[in-house]
């Protein structure tokens, strides 16, 4: 009589206790996800209605510290050029540390730097806090990406990006009609437009505390201290030349040799440094990848749509056609509106059907569809016509903004996953931050010409109004003929930047029309890296069982 086998306990679900949270698994619910996504799209919403509001307030700042045109531009370009350079560096980090605790700690700094900037009694004063405040920027605009990568699938991911397009949305309307509200409010004035995020800013904090877990990354770290230097002084050497060029020196001259040669050296010594680096800021393996290397330049001319159109159509509607701020936020509803219905919608037929190429090529065309009509404006243009050439540029920002980001994120390695959504984050900046210094050198020059010409019949009044710095900071005390001069010298010039950038746009179509179309995957980026990581210790484990059996054979 044989013996019964002992009874094992069942394999099953043994213990649930033991098992990770789903966060850490990168298997979430939709309501999971809809939670953890809570503090990110209100940290995301802190920091475009925070830029959103001093854009539009910008004229009214201007104006009130007796800035120059220069000076306007590089209100703009400091946060810019900050969020550029530090962009690389704060997605290399969330391949290392915490994404939780870095988005936490871009959220302080972004504050800190806009409160101090409300504090500032001068221009340069001002400069100097939105360079701080584009730190924390960078840190926002690169880990609310990269987080969502990490919880969600490509192919799941269309639906959450019309969340993030509908809050960018909301930041940009609700930004300008703020900031105009507290312009034109005597008891407050332009110095709360940078205190208003502070409050929203503080419950993101709370929020993502509660609500955000995900996997930590623990190995050994080797930042890029040397790249991120480099690459900062590359940048920022380039962009000082084209924003100071022809105003402070001429663009022949020894200056410009000096810029120039200087900014070259810096980016080349950039590029070298990645190549040898442990842990490169930017890798450069990335860009043997066609898909990435082709959205990164649609995503550089996508910057200056985003923000070369925000900054100086603001400027056009208050200086040249003289609208209130509130009035201004108001006239750029069309745009606004245009993008969040086709980031919406294009997001959820994306998740739908898993296709987004064709999405991409009609947002390229409709980009620079937009500009090449907004070309056409100058200080009598109806503000109908306005209207639809701005609906027609939002809806092809909305189609194109995230999902090249989605395209790339698609491709690269789960590894690289930060790395890469970073770099788009990046180009995009860059590209936004270029834009900006060459359209307002443009805008400049042009301003100064037309200025010129008006005043040719006056003797000597041409030579004392022989720039747009002098023409914009004299807005102010100048007297009626003049202010009316320079308002209309603003209109009519308006129209030459978004040429420049309807020409750079042909650039944007072609890029993207070379990109290959691949099928978005089903897999959440913390998925990917576990099966990488599982695959990698099987194939260690392999090797070392083969070892085995060839030492005891």
């Amino acid at each position: 009589m044989s013996t019964p086998a002992p009874v094992r306990p069942a394999a099953g679900p043994a213990a649930p206790a033991a098992e990770a949270p789903a966060q850490q698994q990168g298997r979430m619910t939709h309501r999971q996800i809809l939670s953890a996504l809570s503090g990110m799209l209100l940290a995301m919403f802190v920091a475009i209605l925070s830029s959103t509001v001093v854009s539009n307030a910008l004229p009214t700042i201007i104006t009130d510290l007796r800035g120059s045109q220069s000076q306007y531009t590089w209100v703009v370009t400091a946060t810019l050029l900050a969020s550029t350079a530090s962009t690389p560096i704060w997605g290399k980090l969330a391949d290392l540390f915490s994404k939780k605790l870095l988005l936490q700690i871009s959220i302080v700094v972004f504050i800190v730097g806009s409160m101090l900037a409300g504090l500032s009694q001068s221009v340069p004063t001002l400069i100097g806090w939105r360079a701080l405040q584009g730190l924390g920027l960078g840190g926002l605009t690169a880990l609310v990406q990269i987080a969502m990568a990490a919880m969600i699938s490509p192919r799941e991911r269309g639906r959450y990006s019309g969340l993030l397009g509908g809050v960018f949305a909301i930041g940009t309307v609700a930004g300008p009609l703020i900031g105009g509200l507290l312009v034109d409010t005597s008891w407050l004035g332009w110095r709360w437009c940078f205190y208003v995020g502070v409050p929203f800013a503080v419950v993101a904090l709370v929020l993502l505390q509660r609500t955000l877990q995900l996997p930590v990354v623990k190995r050994s770290v080797s930042i890029d201290y040397l790249g991120a230097a480099f690459l900062t002084a590359g940048v920022s050497a380039l962009l000082i030349w084209v924003s100071l060029a022809g105003h402070q020196f001429d663009w022949a001259s020894l200056e410009t040799v000096l810029f120039v040669a200087g900014g070259v050296l810096a980016i080349v010594a950039f590029v070298v440094t990645e190549l040898r680096a442990k842990e490169p800021i930017v890798p450069l393996r990335l860009f043997r990848d066609r898909t990435t290397t082709l959205a990164i330049v649609a995503s550089m001319v996508i910057g200056v749509a985003l923000f070369g159109s925000t900054v100086f159509l603001g400027q056009y509607l208050q200086i040249s056609r003289g609208y209130s701020p509130t009035a201004a936020g108001l006239l750029t509803l069309p745009m606004i509106g245009g993008l969040v219905a086709s980031s919406t919608v294009s997001g959820i037929l994306i998740s739908r059907y898993g296709r987004w190429k064709a999405f991409l090529v009609v947002g390229s065309v409709l980009v620079a569809v937009g500009f090449g009509l907004l070309s056409t404006i100058d200080h009598t243009t109806d503000m109908l016509l306005l209207g639809v050439f701005l609906a027609v540029l939002g809806v092809g920002i909305g189609l194109t903004n995230q999902n090249l980001v989605l395209a790339v994120q698609n491709t690269v390695a789960a590894r690289d996953l930060g790395a890469a959504s970073s770099a788009v984050a990046f180009f995009r900046s860059l590209g936004g931050t270029i834009g900006v210094s060459v359209l307002g050198a443009v805008l400049s020059a042009r301003v100064g010409t037309l200025i010129q010409g008006g005043l040719a019949d006056v003797p000597g009044a041409a030579a004392a109004a022989g720039s747009a710095d002098v023409g914009l900071a004299s807005l102010a005390d100048a007297p009626a003929p003049l202010q009316e001069l320079i308002r209309v010298s603003y209109g009519d010039a308006t129209g030459r930047i978004f040429a420049v950038a309807a020409v750079l746009s042909l650039i944007t179509i072609v890029a993207i029309a070379f990109i290959r179309e691949v099928a978005l995957r089903t897999e959440s980026g913390d998925e990917r890296m576990q099966d990488s990581t599982e695959g990698s210790t099987a194939a260690v484990d392999a090797e070392l069982a083969g070892a085995s059996a060839r030492s005891r054979a």
